[in-house]
């Protein structure tokens, strides 16, 4: 059985993991989600409120497919900057833009989503896709999150969740157990890497609990939407006008 990295050293797991898998990243997410990941990103913007001309900000932003969504809402007068801690996620988002109209409006960087390297009340939301259950400590990058935010913006998390209908249930987690760790060996090229995505999956708080972090981490109007019947949510918070 596959050993999931503890608290102290999951960071640099998990760092070294995504630079394993980079260059194959994208086409094994689309594959996973059955190419449904392009739809989550442009919904999970929506609720993110970016507006023409603002400014969002994409933590864990892995190889820029929620920069760019987050991208096409802000326009060309606007800003987006992309957060990761693996170079060579970044590497493949850099080149991911190359081409794409509204590259000269977002910015990638390397950094820690547990020290976001930003001042308060700087963005005008901010985003992070399947990134959660990737960090040491979800309280902690939430706050981080609401810190950065401007008062009345939006923080919106992507990730998967937990379905709830009985036979559905049963029927995706056989899915999920037989059928993504070996797409993972056969297309990921690093069984190790696709063993870890599943099993921080299985153990990533529901969407329910996740809502309760984003509450205690001070946002309001907390929630979550369910997408593909709970395979996927949405969860997001408002950070409160001051």
């Amino acid at each position: 059985m596959f050993a999931l990295p503890n608290k102290d050293n999951k960071e640099k797991f998990v760092r070294d993991m995504f630079n394993s898998i980079a260059r194959r990243y994208d086409l094994m997410n689309t594959l996973m989600t059955f190419g449904m990941d392009k739809s989550w990103r442009k919904l999970a913007v929506r609720r993110a409120e970016l507006e023409n001309g603002g400014q969002g900000l994409d933590i864990c932003c892995g190889t820029g497919m929620l920069s760019m969504e987050q991208a096409r809402a802000a326009g060309s007068s606007g800003k987006v900057t992309g957060l990761d801690f693996s170079e060579n996620m970044l590497a493949v988002a850099r080149k991911n833009i190359q081409g794409f109209q509204l590259n000269n409006i977002i910015e990638f960087m390397q950094g820690n989503a547990m020290e976001l390297p930003f001042p308060d009340n700087t963005f005008d939301c901010a985003t992070v896709g399947w990134g959660l259950r990737n960090v040491p400590d979800i309280l902690t990058v939430v706050k981080e999150m609401n810190r950065v935010v401007k008062p009345g913006g939006k923080v919106v998390s992507l990730d998967m969740a937990q379905p709830t209908a009985p036979v559905f249930k049963q029927a995706y987690w056989l899915f999920f157990d037989k059928v993504i760790p070996a797409m993972g060996k056969l297309w990921g090229g690093n069984k190790g890497a696709y063993d870890y995505l599943h099993d921080s999956a299985k153990i990533f708080p529901p969407q329910w609990e996740l809502v309760e972090i984003f509450r205690k981490a001070g946002l309001v109007e907390t929630g979550y939407k369910n997408l593909a019947g709970g395979v996927v949510a949405l969860v997001e918070g408002r950070k409160p006008n001051q």
